[in-house]
């Protein structure tokens, strides 16, 4: 295999490897550091029928491996990524071409259109750190592909040893991997939700990016700041399927976790307890406005006689244009008109008879109204 791969890239080093390193249009952006294990992790969907399902394009490229490209003694060559994968088939006219897209912050762009079933790139990459790329196929027709499964792979200068680089300024470790992703997590919410658990940074994780596997590519169907994720712009019984990547705040990204396929649901699906039980919470919401914003106190009182260990408030803005800014005493988030203030670990229990105290500020459009009702872990409060 290893003298079966190097004649591969001799043969097209003569004639592509200068015009793919250095004449290709490529948009560079740096990728997250190596981490621990430095091979490849190849994060597979599950598995889908021969051929394309969808007739009249080509089948997804399949088998992707990392095929860094040897060198020759004394050549000096920039850190580059070298992938191959198995041909695809069918399409219209034939397969003419593929395309490889590369992760970054803003997205997947794409870094190089081979005609054959390798590519090997350089875009500004950083030797010894890994880049998630995915492929797809190109028929005559301009057909595109189920995209492959993704791959990451390490950016070498061929499988030589070489000497570490310079330590680069600033912060450069990337974000595990997040992990546990589960299907139907946020009870109430209507679609597609699910969750996963939290990822760690050596500074801090500042979010997650959600991506949703389309008929053609991967696309970004959002940005979170905590660990669920949900989207109502979908078909109830479809299911859907993505992958999180957490972020820094110096733009490195995570390993992708694994894929979730996740169904998207009727809304409101949980039945109401019969009997109902009876208010374990009261809320008081104040808030006060100015120009184009507005500050709010929000108090929770367990008027129960058994302590509430764990809380999440959930309200729904009456006005659209009423978003929360920052906040403090909860991890604060909304989704479209609905807010929730999840616990934190300090405040997470309200004994018989206290309260908590928590708030934030937000911006508005020209009204402030109160929220008309509130639930703590889905239980209605009272109000006032």
């Amino acid at each position: 295999m290893r003298l079966r791969r190097s004649m591969l890239w001799m043969g097209v080093a003569g004639t592509a490897l200068a015009g793919m390193l250095f004449g290709s249009a490529v948009n560079p952006a740096l990728g997250a550091p190596l981490e621990a294990t430095p091979s490849p992790t190849i994060i597979s969907p599950s598995p889908s029928p021969s051929g394309s399902p969808r007739g009249d394009v080509p089948s997804r490229p399949e088998s992707l491996y990392a095929c860094p490209p040897p060198m020759a003694p004394g050549m000096d060559f920039p850190a580059m990524v070298g992938l191959c994968w198995a041909a695809s088939s069918g399409g219209v006219g034939g397969v003419v071409g593929y395309e490889v897209y590369r992760l970054t912050t803003d997205g997947f762009v794409k870094t190089a259109s081979p005609t054959g079933t390798n590519a090997m790139m350089s875009a500004d990459f950083v030797l010894g750190r890994s880049y998630t790329f995915y492929v797809v196929a190109k028929d005559a027709a301009g057909n595109i592909s189920e995209p492959s499964a993704l791959i990451t792979a390490t950016a070498t200068t061929g499988p030589r040893p070489t000497a570490s680089p310079t330590p680069e300024p600033g912060d450069i470790t990337p974000p595990t991997s997040p992990t546990g992703l589960r299907d139907y997590c946020v009870a109430d919410g209507a679609g597609v939700n699910f969750c996963w658990n939290a990822s760690t940074d050596d500074v801090g994780v500042s979010g997650y990016d959600v991506y949703r596997r389309t008929a053609t590519g991967y696309v970004k169907a959002g940005s979170r700041t905590t660990t669920w994720f949900y989207e109502t712009d979908v078909v109830t019984g479809r299911y859907y399927t993505y992958f999180v990547v957490a972020r820094d705040a110096a733009g490195n990204l995570s390993r992708p976790s694994d894929l979730i396929s996740a169904l998207a649901h009727d809304p409101y699906p949980w039945p109401t307890p019969t009997p109902t039980p009876p208010p374990n919470c009261k809320v008081t919401y104040g808030t006060w406005s100015w120009e184009s914003g507005f500050g709010t106190q929000v108090r929770i009182t367990n008027i129960s006689p058994d302590p509430i260990d764990g809380w999440t408030l959930r309200f729904r803005f009456s006005d659209s244009g009423q978003k929360v800014a920052n906040g403090w005493s909860a991890a604060w988030s909304q989704e479209e008109t609905y807010v929730y203030a999840e616990a934190l670990p300090w405040n997470s229990v309200i004994q018989p008879g206290a309260s908590v105290d928590l708030g934030f500020n937000g911006t508005h459009t020209g009204a402030n109204p109160v929220p008309p009702s509130f639930t703590l872990n889905r239980v209605p409060c009272i109000a006032g």
